[in-house]
């Protein structure tokens, strides 16, 4: 598994696997600790139809159209949910649940009604996106690390990964004090003169920027678990916010590795004959985590309890 093959097959889907996850999760934090983790959930579903409209008026599936697409369609997912909670004065959750739904259902008629048989654009490719197939085309071994020429030949889905890996670790870096504050206590966050709303907007932008920038590869079942299961059992392990962060970072990695691997050589093991989704695998061992984490996890007894903030 660590050679020639490893390299070709597997190591660039792992790897985007990781970003992916990590990218999730870290917004994942905030959005769990403020009560809002059905946000990466509805901005999950809302990508489809912006993607599917951008097929449309374009006619391919290259990578700019289709992010440009599902940005609009998420940017306007959090105008709808903003409208509907304050003219039908209901809960976010209720909205949140009323637009991605009613969305995600439009993007799904719209596949099916539309001419995607030329074009791997389709509801299964959207649900479980389409990992297995990033392989390293140009790599012979771990020497292709270093062979520029190779190099050029990495699935383009990486560098977008590990850009927005980055910029969201930034993101969380550079705005910790604001995060922080407003996410544990708004009133007094405005009392000293941080913006909460332009804070909570700027944590559901980068959400989406999650989002979209995941679903292609690893389609919606990974964005979403990842979205609320490292974080969730990060929560149960401490009661420090930094430290809830890098567990959760942790979580998602250890999360995106085992389940790659399982899918892949886990049938094998036990004499069965095909793999299984990766995207599916990792979103179980995902939940897996979380749910030992609930069992054993040192918080698992005081998880009502303020988590402190640095």
């Amino acid at each position: 598994m660590m050679g020639a093959e490893f390299v070709q097959l597997s190591l660039t889907p792992m790897l985007i696997g990781i970003l992916a996850s990590i990218a999730c999760a870290l917004p994942g934090n905030f959005l769990l600790l403020r009560r809002q983790a059905l946000i990466g959930d509805a901005i999950s579903h809302v990508v489809l139809p912006g993607i599917v409209v951008a097929f449309l008026v374009t006619g391919t599936v290259t990578a700019w159209p289709m992010m440009i697409g599902a940005a609009a369609a998420a940017i306007v997912a959090v105008l709808l949910i903003e409208a509907i909670r304050r003219l039908g004065r209901i809960e976010s959750g209720a909205a949140m649940g009323v637009v991605f739904t009613t969305l995600f259902a439009a993007g799904v008629l719209l596949l099916e009604q539309s001419d995607t048989s030329s074009v791997h654009l389709d509801v299964e490719h959207a649900l479980y996106g389409n990992l297995e197939s990033l392989i390293w085309f140009d790599a012979t071994g771990w020497s292709s690390l270093f062979d520029a020429e190779a190099l050029a030949g990495l699935p383009p889905q990486l560098a977008r990964m590990a850009i927005v890996a980055v910029g969201l670790a930034l993101f969380v870096l550079v705005l910790w004090k604001e995060l922080a504050i407003s996410t544990f206590d708004g009133v007094f966050a405005h009392s000293i003169g941080i913006r909460t709303r332009a804070v909570g907007f700027a944590l559901v932008v980068a959400t989406a920027i999650a989002a979209v920038a995941a679903f292609d590869a690893v389609g919606s079942i990974i964005v979403i678990a990842m979205f609320i299961c490292p974080p969730a059992a990060a929560r149960l392990m401490t009661d420090s916010l930094a430290r809830q962060v890098w567990w959760s970072v942790g979580f998602a990695t250890v999360s995106a590795i085992l389940g790659y691997v399982l899918a892949g050589y886990g049938p094998g093991w036990f004499g069965l004959p095909h793999s299984v989704s990766a995207a599916g695998m990792i979103a179980t061992v995902s939940g897996i985590i979380l749910a030992v984490a609930c069992l054993a996890a040192p918080r698992r007894h005081r998880s009502g309890q303020a988590a402190e903030t640095v």
